[in-house]
């Protein structure tokens, strides 16, 4: 028996184990864990949608703003002073309102990917963790199929209580 070569026993189960656990990730992981992620893909599509419009809306305001302007440059006197400064704070309330929402809008949306990655990510575990129990029970289960096993690993905790008592 050679430290590198397996014998064809221990190759046979661990192909065994190897089949039922990707059989059960593929079944059960998988599909949960693409559809998540195509759900995250869609909410940000639809952020990013929801941005280019907000973008859209800020550019047409910008238009407006443009034509206010050309406007204004043909009356005069006192009217061209009024529109300079209405056109002033509409400019300047139009671009605070539109940097706050653009970054409320991106902030909300890194928050939301945020917390989808951690709640994806706490599935995850809990989904692998749920495996690896029924992984390990079906792996005790193999080990102690036999009674006289069982009856051994008995004696074996016995001893080994006796002398930690001791």
């Amino acid at each position: 028996m050679s430290l590198l070569l397996p014998e064809t026993g221990l190759v046979f189960w661990m192909l065994i184990s190897f089949s039922v656990v990707f059989f059960i990730s593929a079944k059960w992981g998988w599909p949960v864990i693409t559809g998540m992620v195509d759900k995250r893909a869609d909410f940000i599509d639809a952020s990013i949608k929801t941005a280019k419009e907000a973008n859209m809306q800020y550019e047409n305001l910008k238009t407006e703003m443009q034509l206010l302007i050309n406007s204004s440059h043909e009356k005069q006197g006192r009217i061209l002073k009024e529109a300079a400064i209405y056109r002033n704070t509409m400019m300047q309330e139009a671009r605070q309102k539109a940097h706050m929402e653009a970054a409320k809008l991106i902030e909300d949306a890194r928050n939301q990917m945020r917390v989808e990655r951690e709640n994806l990510m706490n599935e995850i575990r809990i989904q692998v963790a749920g495996l690896s129990v029924v992984v390990a029970e079906k792996v005790i289960r193999n080990e102690l199929c036999g009674e006289n096993k069982q009856i051994e690993l008995l004696e074996k905790m016995f001893e080994e209580a006796y002398t930690l008592k001791h």
